[in-house]
């Protein structure tokens, strides 16, 4: 006979929060993945032994506000660089959006909890349920798929699976590897079906196994790519006493000798606008000698602002602009923007009060002697469904960003986790550009080949690696995660209909 758990709500509560706090730390920077495992282990006995479908709800969302009020910390930095418009902002802005986001998991312990199916049962649905909550989450009004649960295998050779079944696929793993287990730990009954929960565990260290044999060195291409990190702080960037010495700084960093094949300026790295940029293209290029330049800069056309990314051609000539097209709410623009301006509400980044405008999607540039690339402005680079839906296959993704609105405690850390799983998931290289860090070249397998440490000036000539031939998740995307899932859930349901009947 297994022992019951018969705490009142409360208790429950308090030690969800705490599990979600702990859970976090598999999170960049920490990489402790087996606390993310243990605390979703603890879960089903914790959750959906002995609880009504609302009080399940509950801990389920005081598991996620645990988790996302650790995971997301980072996000009350860009209510820090303007402390007086927005300071009084930042709490309620991390107990917002660590809130909401955790009514999707309080969904899926729902759903979960309503099942007459016994402890382990009742696990197998959660995983289905709370794996369809984290599509809702990746896609549901734009998206939010930051600190997803595949996050924390980037360390590990697990993180190579996302080039077969993406970050959906792998998350679904992790909630299968431990939430039954957990539920077959305290569980009655006879030892072979316990037994047989522990097998999706199993399977996970097998497929870690397996990639670590795998591993191989990344193939170059004999082309080198300098990337520029001017380090400018969030509140000093667009002061004009400061402008000029960081350009300087980009400048400099860009005619040192020898040269490369290409170099890469971060997100917004010039100071004015693209119709008014003449004059410092032509100081850029005769900086460049010859090199091809891509760079960051906010454009102005028929009344909209863009941020944008440009490539210089060899002579100074512009041979490409993209428009980012996946903008950030309340950081680029502000939902229902006209009625909360008159609130005093604004988008951070936006100039003067005014949003920036979406492009048109994604597209490539053509970088001349390096080849074509995907370019991701920013927070394109959390989206493994934006990067796939590519007009065609790049031979490079490009992350241009601005993290110093992250901070320099977790923010960029995760950032620049999520961009090499992007590599990972299309089997591309990346150059990813950060303003304050942390710039790297990344491989197809998502090892960073070179980077420059968050906080500091300075450039670096990287290698550019080759890419690999097209992986799995490139031509699939999440579709067979989702129809797992789905397939999943019509299961469990069965089962339920046939034990209440």
């Amino acid at each position: 006979m297994s022992q019951r758990l018969r705490w009142s709500l409360r208790p429950r509560l308090a030690l969800a929060v705490v599990l979600g706090v702990i859970a976090a730390l598999g999170l960049a920077p920490y990489d402790l993945w087996p606390a993310t495992l243990g605390a979703l282990i603890c879960l089903p006995v914790l959750a959906l032994q002995d609880c009504t479908r609302k009080r399940a709800a509950m801990i389920g969302w005081a598991f996620g506000l645990g988790y996302f009020g650790h995971g997301l910390a980072w996000i009350v930095e860009p209510f820090l660089v303007d402390i007086p418009r927005h300071g009084w902002m930042a709490p309620f802005a991390l107990v917002l959006m660590a809130g909401g986001l955790a009514l999707f998991w309080a969904a899926a312990f729902w759903v979960a909890a309503a099942s007459r199916l016994g402890l382990v049962g009742r696990s197998w649905l959660l995983v289905f349920s709370w794996s369809l909550a984290e599509f809702a989450r990746a896609y549901v009004l734009t998206g939010f798929p930051w600190a997803a649960l595949a996050q924390i295998w980037v360390e590990t050779p697990l993180a190579q699976s996302l080039a077969f079944v993406g970050p959906q696929g792998l998350a679904i793993a992790t909630l299968a590897a431990a939430l039954p287990m957990g539920a077959a730990l305290i569980g009655t009954g006879h030892v072979l079906p316990r037994v047989l929960n522990a097998v999706p565990a199993l399977g996970l260290l097998a497929v870690a196994v397996y990639f670590s044999a795998l591993a191989a060195p990344a193939v170059m291409t004999g082309k080198t790519v300098r990337l520029v990190q001017p380090n400018a702080p969030q509140h000093q960037k667009w002061d004009p006493e400061h402008i000029p010495r960081f350009f300087r700084r980009q400048i400099e960093f860009t005619a040192t000798a020898p040269s490369p094949d290409l170099i890469v300026w971060p997100e917004t790295a010039v100071p004015t606008w693209l119709d008014e940029a003449e004059g410092v293209f032509q100081t850029i290029s005769d900086a460049a000698t010859g090199v091809p330049v891509v760079l960051g800069i906010r454009r102005y056309d028929s009344g909209r602002i863009y941020n944008s990314a440009v490539y210089l051609d060899g002579n100074g000539k512009l041979g490409g602009v993209y428009d980012k097209h996946h903008l950030v709410p309340f950081g680029e623009y502000v939902p229902l923007g006209d009625l909360l301006a008159r609130f005093g509400i604004h988008g951070f980044a936006a100039n003067a009060g005014q949003g920036f405008s979406a492009g048109p999607g994604p597209e490539l540039l053509s970088l001349g002697p390096v080849g074509s690339a995907l370019p991701l402005i920013c927070y394109e680079a959390v989206f493994p469904q934006d990067v796939g839906n590519a007009p065609a296959r790049p031979d490079m993704l490009l992350q241009l960003t601005n993290d110093a609105w992250f901070g320099s405690w977790s923010g960029p850390y995760q950032h620049l986790a999520q961009a090499r799983m992007r590599a990972i998931e299309q089997g591309l290289p990346m150059v990813r550009v950060a303003n304050t860090g942390i710039s790297a070249m990344i491989d197809p397998h998502g090892g960073t080949i070179a980077q420059i440490p968050l906080g500091f000036d300075g450039y670096i000539d990287a290698p550019l690696p080759a890419p690999l031939a097209p992986t799995h998740y490139a031509y699939t995307g999440d579709l067979p995660a989702f129809v797992l899932v789905l397939v999943g859930l019509g299961g469990m349901i069965g089962l339920h209909r046939r034990r209440a009947g």
